[in-house]
């Protein structure tokens, strides 16, 4: 079984150049760059832009005991069509809500533990607190333009307790919180309901680990 690994590491890549272009909610670098060839020479120099994000967790509230998931929707600026294609009056009925059905989130971007910053946004969010963490796994959630890398994790919660809606005031949040079997959660992935990557892997994992998942969250 051949194993897979990386030919190339950090310093087979050169920064010639780097200009910010924009700082606000991101910020946004301009760089000219070389990496090294599978062929051994080195690339031509060549332009990229990328977004400077924080990192950011996600978790999956799980209910071992109901085996039900907890789901939040609110509006997402890059799932609205007339700015993800960037051409005017092109919301049509056939585009996708930008109302996304997706999972608890946050950005590690203040002084607390993975741990602290997991109880607060589930509290934030969904309202619940935490009786055990599961680490799921880390991905870059879109490596080709932006910097963000996501830590997922599921979490044990009471199910029973979730509002329906909730939201942090101060931060523009107004979050509608669902809450369904986990038949119904993958089946929503499944029909293209879910249409966001970090609920997709998140529920995806879970349904190829459910039985593992349960017995380690005691049931």
């Amino acid at each position: 079984m051949n194993e897979l690994k990386h030919q190339f590491i950090h310093t087979d890549v050169k920064i010639i150049r780097k200009k910010k272009l924009y700082s606000g909610f991101c910020s946004v670098n301009e760089c000219l760059l070389q990496n090294k060839l599978f062929s051994g020479t080195w690339s031509a120099p060549y332009n990229r832009e990328v977004v400077n994000r924080y990192d950011a967790i996600g978790v999956l509230p799980y209910d071992p005991k109901l085996d039900k998931v907890v789901l939040i929707e609110q509006f997402r600026i890059g799932a609205y069509s007339p700015c993800r294609q960037l051409v005017e009056n092109d919301a049509t009925p056939t585009q996708p809500s930008p109302w996304l059905l997706e999972i608890v989130a946050g950005v590690i971007d203040k002084d607390e533990t993975i741990t602290e910053l997991i109880h607060r946004e589930m509290m934030e969010e969904t309202g619940l607190k935490v009786a055990k963490i599961l680490p799921v796994f880390e991905y870059f959630s879109s490596p080709g333009a932006s910097t963000e890398k996501i830590q997922l994790f599921c979490a044990a919660v009471d199910a029973t307790l979730a509002p329906k809606f909730l939201g942090m005031a101060d931060e523009n949040e107004d979050i509608k919180i669902h809450v369904v079997t986990s038949k119904e959660a993958f089946a929503a992935v499944n029909s293209g309901k879910i249409h966001n990557a970090m609920a997709i892997i998140a529920l995806l994992w879970l349904e190829l680990h459910l039985t593992e998942v349960r017995n380690n969250f005691g049931v």
